[in-house]
């Protein structure tokens, strides 16, 4: 592990630690945190947004606020930033939750490739 790396988790505050290289035995403190986006939800967020206001869309998908960010992103995936955005006009839109949209932070459909992948999640599970 290299000291840049090292340095980060400690700030951090990590608090697991692991074996290292056997050039260094020593004790070396890591984290586990995500680097790929969780969903939130299956199914997109219908949200209110008020004309020149900023938001802040919760890209990681552990914010506990849906679909905007609470921070969360800090600690549980620091390589993912949420997407601020400003609303151009006061109107209802429908922001992604499945983390998978490819016209983020709004819905394009890609919930229903999730709900897919889950299925057949499921059905494999029951014939193993």
């Amino acid at each position: 592990m290299n000291t840049a790396l090292f340095t980060a988790a400690v700030r951090r505050g990590c608090m697991q630690t692991e074996r290292s290289l056997p050039l260094f035995p020593c004790m070396v403190q890591y984290c586990q945190q995500s680097t790929q986006s969780v969903p939130a939800a299956r199914l997109p967020y219908r949200v209110k947004v008020s004309a020149g206001k900023r938001y802040a869309w919760c890209a990681c998908g552990h914010s506990k606020k849906q679909p905007f960010c609470d921070g969360t992103h800090r600690t549980k995936a620091p390589g993912i930033s949420p997407l601020h955005f400003t609303a151009e006009q006061d109107k209802a839109v429908t922001l992604c939750a499945c983390k998978q949209t490819k016209n983020a932070p709004y819905c394009d459909g890609s919930h229903i490739k999730v709900i897919f992948r889950d299925v057949v999640k499921s059905v494999k599970g029951i014939f193993k």
